[in-house]
């Protein structure tokens, strides 16, 4: 893991009085639950604005957020937030902190933001194995923010950066900070991965001093091409806008940009995926090993999109979370 430890320490005693402030100072709630359909859940309240005076690039007519429940189930939730304006990470936190913390990027093609199926329920599951979670609620790119399509990842970048920042805080070792990623929000993750040290945003403060590059990372199911044969065209003309020159594709595909020192790689896909193509997973597994990056990659015949946590039970592709925490100590991380 490359992080320059006094940078850490002189950012986490400048950010001391700062971090003072803000807890006084109101956070952007979670996305509303209106009407939850699953009462026995218990839903995060913990949340950590990314940008204290507001997020760069803001439209001259801001998005509104709305929350649109999906789900067919009485049983479970299945929200998606749009118009995301305030970028920010919600918060949760295990009774018994291992020390390691995750940073998720659910999916929703980059039109949305799933809430339940690739956020809040996979951070529960890794809370209640010791991770503290934090479930990063991004801007969408395709809501006219400037620099659309970098915007998503200086979100993720902020996020990263914070939670290093406040790492005492949580209890957790500011080195070990994974990310994993779903669908167009696994391309995010891969993206972070091999753009942490891009300059995409005007730094602002001490946390910005520190290393967005995450320890490990797990895209799952990735956008990851921007090529039109294999790319998910949604996701492609959300983040690049019309007709984007081969130059803007490449920029954002990140198996053509994986540098030496990106981090291990888990990657997880399923072959009868037609709404991704598996292509994708192949083509940064390709890239990861051209440049010898640690990479472990699991593929399954049956699983569809999207599975998250949820759809796996008796099949297969059940295991993924288990492969991937065998995986994660495997790296020092679990």
């Amino acid at each position: 893991m490359i992080l320059d430890r006094r940078s850490f320490v002189s950012a986490s005693l400048v950010s001391g009085l700062a971090f003072g402030a803000g807890k006084a100072s109101a956070q952007t709630p979670p996305p509303r639950a209106d009407s939850p359909r699953a009462p026995g859940l218990p839903q995060p309240v913990e949340t950590i604005d990314l940008w204290p005076a507001g997020a760069p690039g803001l439209p001259a007519t801001p998005p509104i957020e709305t929350v649109t429940e999906r789900s067919q189930s009485d049983l479970v939730t299945d929200r998606a937030v749009a118009g995301i304006s305030c970028p920010r990470l919600v918060v949760f936190r295990p009774d018994r902190p291992n020390g390691g913390a995750v940073l998720l990027t659910p999916g929703g093609g980059y039109k949305h933001v799933v809430v339940d199926k690739e956020g809040f329920e996979m951070a529960r599951w890794l809370c209640a194995r010791g991770f503290t979670a934090f479930v990063l609620f991004y801007r969408l790119p395709g809501e006219g923010w400037a620099n659309r399509a970098d915007v998503p990842l200086a979100d993720a970048q902020r996020a990263m950066r914070l939670i290093r920042q406040r790492a005492r805080e949580f209890a957790i070792s500011p080195e070990r900070v994974a990310a994993m990623g779903f669908s167009a929000g696994g391309h995010l993750c891969a993206d972070l991965a091999a753009r942490f040290a891009a300059h995409v945003y005007a730094p602002i403060d001490a946390a910005d001093t520190l290393s967005a590059r995450p320890f490990c990372a797990a895209p799952v199911y990735p956008v990851v091409s921007m090529d039109p044969a294999i790319a998910h065209a949604g996701s492609r003309d959300l983040l690049l806008g019309p007709a984007p020159s081969d130059g803007l594709a490449t920029a954002h595909s990140p198996d053509r940009n994986v540098p030496a020192d990106a981090p291990p790689h888990f990657l997880l896909h399923a072959e009868d995926d037609d709404v991704v193509p598996v292509d994708n997973t192949l083509r940064l597994r390709a890239a990861l090993k051209a440049r010898a990056v640690p990479v472990e990659t699991h593929l399954f015949a049956h699983g569809g999109h999207g599975f998250g946590l949820r759809t796996t039970i008796g099949k297969p592709v059940e295991a993924w979370p288990e492969l991937w925490r065998a995986w994660a100590r495997s790296t020092g991380f679990g």
